[in-house]
């Protein structure tokens, strides 16, 4: 078990939500590893609370994908297979592609200056070379192109899909190597919505999650050599 977990504290949250937010942020920073088991009276030990919340998050994470139940071990902390990363991804591509085709159209004056400084401050946090500040900036980039179309069932199921997301953003944020990329694609999307050129804009957004999907595979598919490494010298 992590010996670095803490409770984000929130005075104003019931204390199930704070134990729910703590163990998502864990999970979706990498901070409780894939196939980590969460153990009830270790993390209600951690977190200095009862096993009632515990087992109420845990139930809460199962049903967002993030934990799965194995019998007779409990409660794991679900990999990221390919199978979840291409089932994310592919809807992902299409509702990014329709919200910056619909953000040529739609877009104030106010939300383009926003996306533009938001551009400018995620190049910022990349320099932090922090995964959480990045991976933020990245974050609040997206959801102004998402509410600029003013679509709210597409707000609504981004948001559905936010938290798969964020855990993939967060392992593609982590290889520095694709900063320079991601900065440029940024640069791209937010020029072809200004000029309103729907092709480029929609033609760069799917391009965006398809280097996401690429770089994860490798890391997927590079952790299960080493897995497999591993299981042949024991």
């Amino acid at each position: 078990m992590n010996g670095n977990l803490q409770m984000n504290g929130d005075e104003f949250l019931p204390l199930r939500d704070v134990v729910f937010n703590t163990l998502r942020q864990a999970i979706l920073t990498g901070e409780l590893k894939p196939g980590e088991r969460l153990m009830e009276i270790h993390l209600a030990n951690k977190l200095g609370v009862s096993r009632t919340p515990i087992r109420e998050a845990i139930r809460k994470l199962e049903l967002e994908g993030l934990v799965i139940m194995i019998p007779r071990r409990g409660a794991e902390v679900a990999e990221i297979t390919e199978k979840s990363l291409k089932d994310v991804l592919e809807v992902r591509r299409t509702l990014d592609a329709l919200s910056v085709e619909l953000a040529c159209d739609r877009i104030s004056d106010e939300e383009l200056s926003a996306l533009r400084m938001a551009c400018l401050k995620f190049e910022e946090a990349t320099k932090t070379k922090d995964a959480r500040i990045i991976a933020k900036a990245d974050v609040a980039l997206h959801d102004i192109i998402v509410q600029a179309t003013g679509n709210q069932r597409l707000i609504q199921l981004v948001n559905n899909l936010s938290e798969q997301m964020y855990r993939y953003r967060f392992e593609y944020i982590k290889d520095e190597s694709g900063h320079a990329t991601l900065i440029e694609e940024h640069r791209i999307i937010y020029e072809s919505i200004l000029k309103k050129d729907k092709d480029i804009a929609a033609q760069t957004a799917k391009l965006h999650i398809d280097n996401q999907e690429k770089s994860i595979m490798k890391q997927i598919q590079l952790e299960k050599q080493e897995k497999g490494k591993k299981a042949r010298n024991k």
